[in-house]
């Protein structure tokens, strides 16, 4: 792994972390090995929130067969789509339009999504159910959702082993998170930017943070921009082989602030821009706080719940859950933090 300086915060490059030694058991690598891995990740976690990973494992057919599920998905005509807009789920899956999302900073975005996670039963979930359960899945579309599913089950495998990293890489063990991981709602959006070289100004996604562990992400074309700890946008464009990872806001907690839940966006592109992030996430009841073994100095965070978290960010987020709110259909959870609460955009504002 290699920084462009060794001040962390005035990072002007994202590093690159071999994730070889994961072709096995984390336990099973050479020492040696284990230990180059977990301090590399350590480092870009804590100075950057933001790493690409190399030989990760993921068929890079995998891949490919996505990316052309979501070309044939977003040329669809406009009434496939709405077909299953998001808000006719009763649990957060389907088509979301441009403009449906407002993030912190009141920025329009330009982009188009499809929203799922992993396939289960209509059933009482509880307070859950709100990100658990069925998806929507678009007519009529031979091969997307085998293409879908079989990329999510492949990337989510190696966010189950990166989130053992992890948590070596805080000083525990990997089980003290894993055990949180049994029907995490852990989203995959597949993402459509269209060519906006005429609106300056305009951005694919404003700036955030993630509001789950951390992220998973493919993409074709270049967009995705970081901040730095001086308040700069920090391109970082695809590598090819690499997938994108940045800490959320549940690690920066657990962390007690040691990992950087790093704030990003993507700018309006010149080219149309494919991406496929999956939101690693630890199961609904979840309680997020730091760990003990990190507070020496004192907590620097509350604990939260890792689905109301989500839940309350989600819902400031989008506007067809801003309106049940509003006509009391909904209701945040208590203690809910403001919008992009976490991530430098919001010091620097």
């Amino acid at each position: 792994m290699t920084l462009v300086d060794g001040k962390g915060t005035a990072f002007q490059s994202i590093p690159l972390v071999d994730l070889a030694p994961l072709d096995r058991e984390l336990e099973a690598a050479d020492t040696s090995e284990r230990a180059t891995l977990v301090q590399a990740v350590r480092a870009a976690a804590s100075e950057v929130g933001f790493l690409y990973v190399k030989n990760h494992g993921v068929d890079p057919r995998r891949i490919a067969q996505i990316e052309q599920a979501a070309r044939e998905f977003f040329a669809l005509p406009a009434a496939r789509k709405q077909a299953c807009a998001i808000h006719l789920s009763s649990n957060h899956r389907g088509y979301v339009a441009p403009g449906e999302e407002v993030f912190y900073g009141q920025t329009q975005d330009t982009k188009e999504a499809f929203d799922l996670s992993r396939e289960l039963p209509a059933a009482d979930y509880g307070a859950a159910q709100r990100f658990l359960g069925p998806n929507q899945w678009p007519e009529a579309l031979p091969g997307f959702r085998a293409a879908v599913e079989a990329y999510y089950e492949d990337v989510f495998a190696l966010g189950r082993r990166l989130l053992g990293v992890f948590a070596l890489a805080l000083g525990v063990a990997p089980e003290r998170f894993l055990r949180h991981v049994h029907a995490p709602p852990s989203q995959l959006r597949l993402l459509h930017y269209p060519a906006r070289p005429q609106l300056p100004g305009a951005s694919g996604i404003g700036a955030h943070t993630d509001y789950e562990c951390f992220t998973l992400l493919h993409a074709t074309q270049p967009g995705l921009e970081v901040m730095n700890g001086h308040g700069q946008w920090v391109k970082a464009p695809p590598l090819p082989g690499a997938f994108v990872v940045n800490i959320g806001d549940l690690l920066e907690v657990w962390s007690n602030g040691q990992f950087l839940s790093t704030s990003h966006r993507v700018a309006a592109v010149s080219e149309q821009r494919y991406a496929f992030p999956l939101f690693f996430n630890v199961d609904y009841a979840t309680l997020v706080e730091p760990l003990p073994e990190l507070c020496q100095g004192g907590a620097r965070y509350a604990g939260l719940v890792a689905g109301e978290h989500l839940l309350a960010q989600t819902v400031q987020t989008f506007r067809y859950l801003r309106e049940q709110a509003e006509r009391g259909e909904l209701v945040l959870p208590a203690g809910a933090r403001e919008l992009s609460s976490f991530g430098r955009e919001r010091a620097q504002g």
